[in-house]
């Protein structure tokens, strides 16, 4: 999309973005690590019309969020923070007890900081379909497995 004689750098707009589907098995994948692949397919830097300002990412479908893995001693020191607002309202839960209880959350906190926290991040996130099983109702989307090479 070059013009005749002057060099001018293309811009994505929300019309001629195309979102593709994409499906992810979380089972002995590392927290971080997947997090950071499931950020930038989001975000869509994956992409040739990646645009900053552009919401240019694809949708991602993890599955079974429960079997994730994290290194180290994390699962008993990593804390994970829930603020009410009011004095005393701080509960803090370990990750061990969060991946038994919601671990779709673990998942969604982590990308949560991987991507910016704007309103272009926060529609980013909305791409974003986690589940604690092996099952999910986007089958319709027709979703491919994520590539190693994104």
């Amino acid at each position: 999309m070059i013009a005749h004689h002057s060099w001018t750098t293309h811009s994505a707009n929300d019309s001629e973005v195309v979102r593709d589907w994409y499906v992810v098995d979380a089972t002995g994948q590392t927290l971080g690590r997947l997090a950071t692949r499931i950020a930038q397919i989001l975000q869509g830097k994956h992409k040739a019309q990646y645009t900053p300002h552009v919401d240019t990412g694809d949708f991602v479908v993890v599955l079974n969020a429960g079997k994730i893995v994290l290194t180290g001693r994390k699962m008993d020191q990593k804390q994970y923070h829930n603020y009410s607002g009011y004095p005393g309202g701080l509960r803090s839960i370990t990750a061990r007890k969060l991946l038994a209880t919601n671990p779709e959350r673990a998942i969604e906190d982590a990308v949560q900081g991987m991507v910016p926290g704007t309103r272009l991040g926060r529609a980013m996130l909305s791409k974003l379909k986690v589940y604690a099983g092996a099952d999910h109702p986007h089958l319709a989307q027709n979703p491919r497995p994520l590539p190693d090479h994104l």
